[in-house]
């Protein structure tokens, strides 16, 4: 994220050497580097997590090689996917994912830093105000924590850099149209900085954990909010996601596998499924 960059994808970028896995239990096949940032789970449960309908635009923000958005098309179709991503070989790989997925014509890869000028962003083909639901896996460490990884890509994936996720969540506000959904999945001791950040900007927070185990803590939190609104926050059950045993249990892997909502919302209210 070093400097702002507004550009389509360079279908020729390299991303090295890469590996073809599958998610949604085969129905979504991707390509994705075998080093650096490896999509996996979070970016299903993101994509599960989300109450979109057909027809509607979806902003999927730092997408990386595609997976969250992809999954989210599996589980819904019809929909208008628009993917920002700034390192042009994952830009590259989530065009090519989307083709061979045979989603091309519903999603669409834009490379983009969320950190450039208003008008950079619009010249990139990113309207303001006009995207029903944004989702996001934002990078999970402050640089100013860690050190930061050895492979550049691997670095931006997981390091945000000071003053990084503010400015996420300032362009989210700035593309989210009137009553939009954001949805972010992210590491719970980051939901009070979360929750001071969407203030003034989303309301009617929903938080969702996801349990390692029965007993444990929340290893993530899925934290979903609307546009405009003045209404409080819930705090659902969330999702246990595995056994004592190791294993999944069955409601983690009925959205692993089967491509199963996470219901946030149902019909105005915040309930949810509870994950055993």
């Amino acid at each position: 994220m070093s400097s702002p960059t507004t550009r389509k994808p360079n279908l020729r970028a390299q991303a090295g050497a890469t590996s073809t896995d599958d998610f949604l239990g085969g129905h979504i096949r991707v390509a994705q580097p075998r080093r650096g940032h490896r999509a996996g789970s979070d970016a299903v449960f993101l994509a599960a997590s989300v109450p979109a309908r057909k027809g509607q635009r979806v902003l999927d923000i730092g997408a990386g090689v595609g997976v969250a958005g992809l999954c989210l098309l599996a589980r819904v179709g019809n929909l208008e996917v628009t993917a920002v991503e700034i390192d042009a070989p994952l830009a590259a790989l989530a065009a090519r994912n989307a083709a061979q997925n045979g989603l091309a014509e519903q999603f669409q890869i834009i490379e983009a830093d969320v950190t450039a000028p208003g008008k950079a962003l619009r010249e990139a083909g990113l309207t303001r105000e006009s995207y029903h639901h944004l989702i996001a896996n934002p990078p999970f460490y402050a640089e100013t924590k860690v050190r930061a990884a050895p492979d550049s890509a691997r670095a931006a994936a997981h390091v945000m850099r000071e003053g990084g996720l503010a400015a996420w969540v300032r362009f989210s506000a700035a593309m989210a149209a009137p009553n939009a959904l954001l949805t972010l999945i992210h590491r719970p001791d980051c939901l009070g900085e979360l929750i001071a950040l969407l203030d003034g900007r989303f309301g009617d927070i929903v938080i969702f954990p996801l349990w390692e185990k029965a007993g444990g803590a929340a290893t993530r939190i899925i934290v979903q909010a609307k546009k405009g609104s003045r209404a409080g926050i819930s705090l659902l059950p969330g999702l246990v996601l595995h056994e004592m045993d190791g294993r999944y249990t069955a409601g983690a892997e009925a959205v692993l596998r089967d491509g199963t909502a996470l219901e946030l919302r149902r019909s105005g209210d915040n309930k949810s499924r509870r994950g055993r």
